[in-house]
C-alpha cells in the first residue's frame, strides 16, 4: 500500500499490478479501466482476473496497481476502487463493447443513476489507435485525461496505448 495523498491510496497484490511476456494471437489490443465501490472491490477485481484469464475471445496483458479514489459526479457514496487492465483480442470494438456490458451484468453491475454506486464497471479507454465516435460508443474514451482514476493506474502501465 502507497499512499499518494490523504484521498489517493495505491495497492499491489498478486494480480494488480501483473504482466505477461506470452505473445498473444489476437491481432488488437485494448486498454480497459475497471472500478467499482459496492461490496468487496479488490476481492472482484481479482475474479475478473480469472475470468478474463479464462476467456476464450480475450487475453490479458498487464494490469495496473489499484487506486483507492474519492468518487465524482455524485459523491454521496463509498470511495472507488480502480485499475487498468491491457488486453489483446480479435473482438471488433463495437463487439467488444457488447462483451463487456455482459461481463459487468454476470458480476451483478445495476445502472441506477448517472455516476451511481457500482459492483464493476468497466470502461474501453483505447483501442488499438483508432478514433471512434458514435452514439454507443467513444474511443478514446472522452473523459480519461480529467480522471485520476484512469491517469494514474495507467502510468503505471508499460505499454499505456496499444
Amino acid at each position: 500500500m502507497t499512499q499518494l495523498r490523504d484521498d489517493l491510496t495505491l495497492y499491489h497484490d498478486k494480480y494488480f499490478p501483473f504482466h505477461t511476456s506470452s505473445v498473444s494471437a489476437f491481432k488488437h489490443c485494448a486498454t480497459l479501466g475497471i472500478g467499482g465501490n459496492v461490496g468487496d472491490v479488490k476481492k472482484r477485481f481479482i475474479k475478473l482476473f480469472y475470468y478474463f484469464q479464462q476467456s476464450t475471445v480475450l487475453s490479458l496483458v498487464e494490469t495496473s496497481p489499484i487506486l483507492k479514489n474519492p468518487p465524482f459526479g455524485y459523491l454521496e457514496q463509498d470511495d472507488f476502487y480502480n485499475a487498468v487492465m491491457i488486453i489483446k483480442t480479435d473482438l471488433s470494438p463495437q463487439q467488444l463493447l457488447r462483451y463487456i456490458l455482459y461481463v459487468e451484468k454476470r458480476f451483478k453491475r445495476i445502472r441506477a443513476f448517472k455516476d451511481s454506486p457500482r459492483t464493476l464497471d468497466i470502461d474501453m479507454i483505447f483501442y488499438d489507435k483508432i478514433s471512434i465516435n458514435s452514439r454507443y460508443l467513444t474511443i478514446p474514451h472522452p473523459h480519461f485525461h480529467e480522471r485520476e482514476s484512469v491517469l494514474i493506474p495507467l502510468s503505471y502501465i508499460s505499454n499505456q496505448v496499444c
